[in-house]
C-alpha cells in the first residue's frame, strides 16, 4: 500500500493516543499535585498534538497536496519553507516498502473507535479500514 495511507494510519494512531491521554488528564483534575506536574501533562498533550499535525501534513503531502494549500492550512506564509521542513519525512515515507494493514493495527484502531464512539461522531463502523478500501 502507498505511503500516504500509512501516514494516515499513523495520524489515526496519534489521534487515538492523544484522545486517551486527554481523557486521563481530565481524570486527574481533582488530584492534589504540583504545578510542575500539571504543566508537564499539558506539555505532553501539546507535543502529541504537534505529532498528529505532522502526520496529517505528511499524509496530505504524500497524497500530492499542493504546498501552498498545506501552508495556508498551517497558517504559514512561505510554502517553500514548509515544504523544506517536511522534505526529509516525505522522502523517507515515500521510500517505505509495501506494508500489511493488519500489522499496522488497522483493526485495533477501528475497534478503539467503536468502543469510544458517541452518537454525534461519524457513523462509520470501520473508518480506518474504509480508508484501505477506497484506494
Amino acid at each position: 500500500m502507498r505511503a500516504e495511507i500509512l501516514a494516515r494510519i499513523a495520524a489515526a494512531r496519534a489521534a487515538r493516543d492523544l484522545s486517551d491521554l486527554a481523557r486521563q488528564v481530565v481524570g486527574t483534575t481533582a488530584e492534589t499535585t504540583s504545578p510542575t506536574e500539571r504543566i508537564k501533562r499539558a506539555r505532553q498533550l501539546r507535543q502529541m498534538v504537534n505529532e498528529y499535525v505532522d502526520r496529517v501534513v505528511l499524509g496530505e503531502a504524500l497524497a500530492g497536496a499542493d504546498w501552498q494549500e498545506i501552508s495556508e492550512a498551517l497558517n504559514r506564509c512561505d510554502p517553500a519553507t514548509v515544504e523544506e521542513e517536511y522534505a526529509d519525512a516525505v522522502a523517507e515515507w515515500s521510500a517505505l516498502p509495501e506494508f500489511d494493514a493488519e500489522n499496522e493495527g488497522v483493526g485495533d484502531l477501528d475497534d478503539w473507535y467503536a468502543r469510544h464512539r458517541e452518537d454525534h461522531d461519524p457513523g462509520l463502523e470501520k473508518p480506518v479500514a474504509d480508508l484501505l478500501n477506497r484506494h
